[in-house]
């Protein structure tokens, strides 16, 4: 496995985001190693909170959910997933697959030894986060799904996402910060998107982002269905406590509330969240307004 790594100096100086770097080694699945960043912020002493962001963003995601989740006394867990951020890159689309995804970071997640921990995911962080969390569910205290699901290929996936696909497969430039700038309500600044882009100095850094969204089970004979299907027997007995906070304005992800709603124990009883004038990216849109929610949860479930 030829792995990249981003330099250093592609993260200095970027707008609003001030954290630390933190680094565990897990094993690649085929002998060797390769580097997973987090960030950790807060009490080490505290239940932490994970957040794991999507395609194709990278922790930067969360920089404006953080402050008032920390601020609020509690841990903060943010890593990058293998082939984002300041994780290593292989450098090949045929070494990605949704199960090396979830061995990666399960091995990341023993190593931190998360336990007690308050779960947020979006997009790809919530596909390969709910695996996480059904397979270790006595490491979990609570769940959030913000745009987010747990697709098994039974279900019809959205015009948007086909197109979605078709794009990041066959379009000859792949500018993952207009594409995260085209996934918000907000225009983002240049030098936000420049930092979207940090950890991706050429194309040859991008195997990761271009692979993911073929790796969505679209059908029942995708190779990550029955694992998945697998988690929903986890998730439809789960009774601890589960929110959803979905974005009004998002083509992908819209109505994927449903899935959890009255088929997951724990959704019963909470106060689930529409955010308003998010988009699919909804933690840069309204980052604020999801860490107060987890706050929220948080010491409401305790």
């Amino acid at each position: 496995m030829n792995v990249l790594r981003t330099p250093d100096e592609r993260f200095e100086n970027l707008p609003g985001y001030g954290y630390d770097p933190h680094y565990q080694e897990v094993p690649d699945g085929e002998g060797g190693t390769l580097r997973v960043h987090y960030v950790d912020e807060g009490p080490l002493d505290a239940n932490p909170v994970l957040l794991m962001h999507g395609e194709p963003s990278w922790c930067y995601l969360y920089r404006r959910m953080i402050p008032p989740i920390v601020a609020a006394a509690n841990r903060v867990l943010a890593p990058d997933l293998i082939g984002f951020g300041r994780s290593d890159k292989p450098s090949e689309r045929s070494d990605y697959s949704y199960q090396r995804h979830v061995d990666w970071m399960t091995a990341w997640m023993e190593q931190v030894d998360l336990q007690n921990a308050t779960f947020f995911g979006q997009d790809w962080g919530a596909l390969i986060g709910l695996r996480l969390v059904a397979e270790n569910p006595d490491r979990f205290d609570r769940v959030v799904i913000g745009n987010g699901g747990l697709p098994t290929g039974d279900g019809k996936p959205s015009e948007a996402f086909l197109r979605w696909q078709k794009f990041s497969q066959e379009s000859p430039a792949f500018d993952v910060g207009r594409v995260i700038n085209g996934g918000t309500t907000t225009e983002l600044s240049d030098d936000v998107i420049a930092a979207y882009d940090a950890p991706f100095p050429d194309d040859s850094y991008k195997a990761g982002a271009r692979i993911f969204p073929s790796l969505v089970p679209t059908s029942p004979a995708d190779p990550a269905a029955p694992a998945n299907k697998k988690a929903w027997e986890v998730l439809l007995t789960w009774e601890k406590p589960f929110l959803t906070a979905f974005s009004d304005s998002d083509p992908i992800t819209k109505g994927g509330e449903r899935a959890f709603q009255g088929r997951v124990p724990g959704c019963e009883g909470q106060p689930h969240a529409t955010i308003e004038g998010g988009g699919h990216f909804l933690q840069e849109d309204k980052g604020e307004e999801l860490g107060r929610l987890v706050v929220d949860f948080i010491a409401r479930t305790s």
